[in-house]
């Protein structure tokens, strides 16, 4: 028996109506634990244009570090007012808003710790397959031993870090291909 791959398609231009119902903008509800961060930003393409029609998937550990999956098998407290999951859609000029929780810091392999992050998935026209980034917060003391962290090279880091704002929130932009600032992202 051979096996042939099917032919590949690329995210849209109609995937989000059968998406919108899973938008969730506020990851974190009144009774969540753990320090609220609003995160503003855009995606733009390479040409520096924006991406009207991108989505953003965002998962994350609770303020302790633990994520809300049955995997996660970390001696740490879940929160059961927070599952750490968020789908949010860009507006006409490219621009997102979240509100979540800062989370803490999860085991990482071999005994390594990663610093508070959270994992991003980009969805958007013309991607054959969605892309994987992730948010770390800029002037947070774990960066600096993080293990994914520690394999990006330096000047390409800020790409993943989100940065203090003048509204007290952060701000982190998606920058897809083609230019020195393109956001860093990664296999899996």
């Amino acid at each position: 028996m051979t096996l042939t791959a099917t032919t590949s398609h690329t995210v849209g231009p109609y995937y989000h109506i059968g998406l919108t119902w899973l938008n969730r903008e506020n990851l974190a509800t009144e009774l969540t634990l753990g320090e609220r961060v609003a995160i503003t930003g855009q995606v733009i393409d390479g040409n520096g244009d924006v991406v009207n029609d991108a989505m953003l998937e965002v998962w994350q550990a609770n303020a302790a570090g633990k994520y809300d999956h049955p995997e996660d098998e970390q001696d740490k407290a879940l929160d059961p007012n927070f599952e750490g999951f968020g789908r949010v859609p860009v507006d006409a000029e490219g621009r997102f808003r979240f509100t979540t929780i800062k989370p803490g810091t999860v085991e990482g392999l071999k005994g390594s710790t990663q610093a508070p992050h959270l994992v991003v998935l980009v969805f958007a026209r013309g991607l054959v397959k969605h892309l994987l980034t992730r948010i770390y917060f800029e002037g947070e003391p774990a960066n600096v031993n993080d293990p994914l962290l520690e394999c990006v090279p330096a000047e390409r880091r800020t790409t993943l870090l989100a940065k203090p704002d003048a509204a007290g929130g952060y701000q982190w932009n998606v920058i897809l291909q083609g230019t020195e600032a393109e956001t860093v992202f990664f296999d899996y």
